[in-house]
C-alpha cells in the first residue's frame, strides 16, 4: 500500500544561519508518531491550509477537465461552475487525497514497513484549513530468525512390510465382496439386519431428541458385527456377535461425554431394545484372473507390486507431511517476538469459520456453538496466533532466500483449483486476475509452501523404526 500512494518525499524543517544560502522551504506537513505497542504505531499528520488548498485545486482542476456542462466545451466550463455542480463529487474525492497524502508524508518520513492500516480518522477536512489525521497502522515485526538450516526430522521407513501388503489385498478383495444370508449366529465382519428402539432412564429417546429419530427407533437397519468403523449407535456393532435371525436383546450403549451429533444423549446411558432379523456372511472373490483383471494386473505378484509402490508413495507423502510439521513446530519454538493484533483478529475470524463449516456439516447443532463460543474463540485466537507468527517468520525466510512466486506455481494452482472445484482453469484465472485481495492471498499461500519445502530441503533426516 505504501508503494502504490507516496509519490513524494516529505520536506522537513531545516534552519540554516548562513547568510550566503537561499533560504530553505519549511515543510507544509508535520507528523508525530506514538508508539501504542510494538507492533502498532498512531501518527498524527498536520497539513497546513496551503498543502490543503493544494489538493483541492488538483481535485477541481481534474474533475473540469472531463466535466461535461451544457453549453460548454469539455474542459472549458467556468471553475466555480463545476464547483457548484459537482460538489459532491469534489468533496469524496478531496478527502480521499488528503487522507493519501497525510499517509504519504507519514510514511515517508517515519520508514515503517506497514502490515495492516488499522484505523484512519480524517478529522475535518475543507479548504483553506489545517487538516489534522491520525492513522493507526500495524507494522512488521522485527525479529531475527535462528539458524534454520539442519533442523532436525524424523521420518518412518518406507518400504512396506508383507503383512501391510497382505491387509491391502484383503481390504481390496472385501470390497468386492458378496453378502449372502447365513443360517447360522453372527460372527465379525457380517452384516446384521435388525430393528431397534431406545430409551434413557425409561424416557424414549424419540421424545428425549424428536429430531433425530435415527437414534431412537428404526424399523429396519444394517450392522457389521465387530467392524472398523462404526454404525450411528456407537458400539451397537460391537454387542451382536453370537445373535441369529429372530433373536431379541436388550443392549446398554453409553454415549460419550461429547456428543454433538445428538447433545441430548452426550454422556447418557440408554437401553436398546434390539430384534434381529436377518444375517448375511461376507464372502470374498477368489483370486483369480477375474479379481486380477478389476485391478488391472495379470497375477498375483504384479497385483503385490502394485500395492507396494502405492503404499511406498503413501508412506513417502506421511513422511514429508510429518517432516514439513516438525520443521514449522522447531522454527515457532527457536523465535519469539510480538504479533500484530490486527492479523490475529483477521486469522481468527477465519478459523472460527473454518471450523464451523466444517462441524455444521458434521451435523452438529448451531446452539452447541452458542454454548462453547468462549471457549471456541480462545481456542482459535490462540490457533490465529500461532499461525500469523510462523507466516511471519516464514515470509521473512523467503524474502532472505529470494523465494519468489512464478508462473509455473499460479499455473499450478489453478489445474489444483480447477480439479478440486470442477471449473476450467481460463475462468479461474481471470477471476482470480479480477480480484486483487484473492490474488494477494494466494500468492502468499504459494511462498509459504515453498519457504517450509525449502526448510525441509535443508533439514537433517532419522530414520525411526515404527513402534509396534
Amino acid at each position: 500500500m505504501a508503494e502504490s500512494i507516496i509519490d513524494r518525499p516529505n520536506m522537513r524543517p531545516t534552519v540554516d544561519n548562513s547568510s550566503n544560502t537561499p533560504p530553505v522551504r519549511i515543510s507544509a506537513v508535520n507528523v508525530q508518531l506514538t508508539n501504542v505497542s510494538p507492533t502498532r504505531k498512531s501518527l498524527a499528520v498536520t497539513l497546513d491550509p496551503s498543502e490543503v488548498d493544494a489538493e483541492h485545486q488538483a481535485v477541481v482542476g481534474e474533475i473540469a477537465k472531463l466535466a461535461r456542462i451544457p453549453g460548454f466545451r469539455p474542459g472549458k466550463a467556468p471553475t466555480a461552475m463545476v464547483a457548484k455542480r459537482f460538489s459532491k463529487e469534489i468533496v469524496e474525492e478531496f478527502k480521499q487525497k488528503v487522507v493519501a497524502k497525510a499517509y504519504r508524508s507519514a510514511l515517508e518520513q517515519e520508514k515503517l514497513d506497514v502490515l495492516n492500516v488499522v484505523n484512519v480518522d480524517e478529522g475535518k477536512i475543507e479548504a483553506g484549513a489545517p487538516a489534522n489525521v491520525t492513522i493507526t497502522l500495524d507494522i512488521r515485526p522485527d525479529f531475527q530468525l535462528p539458524d534454520y538450516a539442519n533442523m532436525p526430522t524424523e521420518i518412518a521407513p518406507t518400504d512396506p512390510a508383507d503383512a501391510e501388503i497382505d491387509n491391502v489385498i484383503q481390504g481390496l478383495r472385501s470390497e468386492r465382496a458378496d453378502f449372502k444370508p447365513a443360517d447360522r449366529p453372527a460372527q465379525k465382519g457380517d452384516y446384521v439386519k435388525l430393528a431397534y428402539e431406545g430409551k434413557v432412564d425409561g424416557q424414549p429417546i424419540t421424545e428425549l431428541a424428536p429430531d433425530k429419530q435415527l437414534y431412537g427407533k428404526v424399523p429396519q437397519t444394517w450392522e457389521e458385527v465387530e467392524g472398523a468403523n462404526e454404525g450411528v449407535i456407537p458400539g451397537l456393532g460391537k454387542q451382536l456377535a453370537g445373535l441369529k435371525a429372530g433373536d431379541k436383546r436388550d443392549v446398554t450403549i453409553t454415549f460419550p461425554a461429547e456428543f454433538p451429533a445428538v447433545p441430548a444423549l452426550a454422556g447418557k446411558t440408554a437401553t436398546y431394545s434390539v430384534e434381529v432379523q436377518e444375517i448375511r456372511e461376507r464372502v470374498l472373490p477368489e483370486l483369480n484372473e477375474e479379481f486380477f483383471k478389476s485391478q488391472q494386473v495379470d497375477n498375483l505378484e504384479a497385483l503385490r507390486t502394485q500395492v507396494r509402490n502405492n503404499l511406498k508413495l503413501q508412506k513417502e507423502y506421511q513422511n514429508r507431511s510429518a517432516q514439513r510439521r516438525q520443521v514449522t513446530e522447531r522454527l515457532a519454538m527457536l523465535v519469539d517476538f510480538p504479533v500484530p493484533d490486527s492479523l490475529v483478529e483477521a486469522e481468527t475470524q477465519s478459523v472460527l469459520r473454518n471450523f464451523i463449516e466444517e462441524n455444521m456439516r458434521r451435523g452438529v447443532p448451531a446452539e452447541q456453538f452458542e454454548k462453547d463460543k468462549k471457549e471456541l474463540f480462545e481456542s482459535a485466537r490462540k490457533a490465529a496466533h500461532n499461525r500469523v507468527k510462523l507466516q511471519l517468520v516464514l515470509a521473512k525466510i523467503a524474502e532472505q532466500e529470494k523465494i519468489e512466486v512464478t508462473n509455473d506455481d499460479i499455473n499450478n494452482f489453478l489445474y489444483r483449483e480447477a480439479m478440486r472445484s470442477g471449473q476450467k482453469p481460463d475462468k479461474l484465472a481471470k477471476n482470480l486476475a479480477g480480484d486483487r485481495e484473492r490474488l494477494r492471498s494466494v500468492q502468499q499461500s504459494i511462498i509459504f509452501d515453498k519457504a517450509v519445502d525449502f526448510l525441509v530441503s535443508k533439514a537433517s533426516v532419522t530414520v525411526v523404526q515404527p513402534k509396534a
